[in-house]
């Protein structure tokens, strides 16, 4: 009466066995990095491993070539992509991360706004789980309170599609919000009765002017609206290589207006691109 688990067990351990061979890491690499522009280098095959274990036990295969060819089979992708996608991208993010980012939005672009009804438009490429983008509606919200007719949209965008879930949701393990000061939290986040599993979810005026979408910056454009004021692209580019990184700036800077300000992560440069970006200072640039 112990067959069929015996049979499980002994299915994941021949799983966990498996290795992922040096052809199907790189048809895999060779597909994110031609449909996504994620670069995939052989130093990265036991990682992707690693990763795709778990769902390969989820869809109950006995190994990574039986999972390769269900991907690149006309059903497989077209069920699977987002599930690859989620194993394959990493998002690593915190609220109010490089903060000198924030401080020179509210310091030195915010102001510009304070006495007109001018909207701000700003757009967080590759906005991961939502820190970011609640972090910029917190900068902003702060303004509007001292500046009524001041108002504000911004748009998060990524290829993960859990991560946007996440983002949606507005939830966040308590430690999270560890380095916020006390009265922005007791202002802006709901603190959780779980003892057990202490988390804060993000109040609705956090959300109201926060829009979110499914975006590939492979594609050749972006259905995304009219032009932005800010576009924060910030550790997302490391993960492509010099020439996509510059393609990618190109698109993005098509939605940016004229004199709109463009944010990096601070492991990233712009040097010797050939974008039409000038540079203010490290990691902060301004549309000529």
């Amino acid at each position: 009466m112990f067959k069929g688990k015996e049979n499980n067990v002994q299915k994941d351990l021949d799983c966990f066995k498996a290795e992922l061979s040096e052809a199907d890491f790189k048809a895999f690499s060779e597909f994110i990095y031609t449909e996504y522009g994620i670069k995939m280098p052989p130093i990265k095959r036991i990682m992707l491993q690693g990763r795709l274990l778990k769902r390969i036990r989820e869809l109950n295969m006995q190994s990574y070539t039986e999972y390769k060819d269900y991907f690149f089979s006309k059903e497989g992708q077209a069920k699977e992509i987002f599930n690859f996608l989620n194993v394959v991208t990493t998002n690593k993010t915190d609220f109010f991360r490089e903060p000198v980012h924030f401080d020179f939005l509210q310091n030195q672009i915010l102001p510009q706004y304070g006495e007109t009804n001018r909207g701000l438009k700003v757009w967080s490429a590759g906005c991961s789980s939502g820190e970011e983008l609640y972090t910029i509606s917190i900068v902003l919200n702060e303004f509007k309170a001292k500046n009524p007719l001041f108002n504000f949209t911004i748009l998060g965008s990524d290829i993960s599609n859990r991560v946007l879930t996440t983002a949606s949701k507005g939830v966040y393990g308590e430690h999270k919000v560890a380095l916020i000061p006390l009265e922005m939290k007791k202002k802006y986040f709901l603190k959780s009765k779980d003892r057990d599993n202490p988390s804060v979810r993000v109040k609705p005026e956090l959300q109201k002017n926060i829009a979110l979408k499914y975006v590939n910056l492979m594609d050749n454009s972006f259905d995304v609206g009219d032009n932005f004021d800010v576009i924060f692209c910030r550790n997302v580019l490391i993960y492509f290589d010099r020439a996509t990184q510059e393609r990618v700036i190109n698109k993005l800077c098509q939605y940016l207006k004229p004199g709109g300000y463009f944010f990096i992560g601070h492991s990233e440069s712009l040097s010797g691109m050939n974008v039409p970006l000038k540079h203010i200072k490290p990691t902060i640039f301004r549309k000529e």
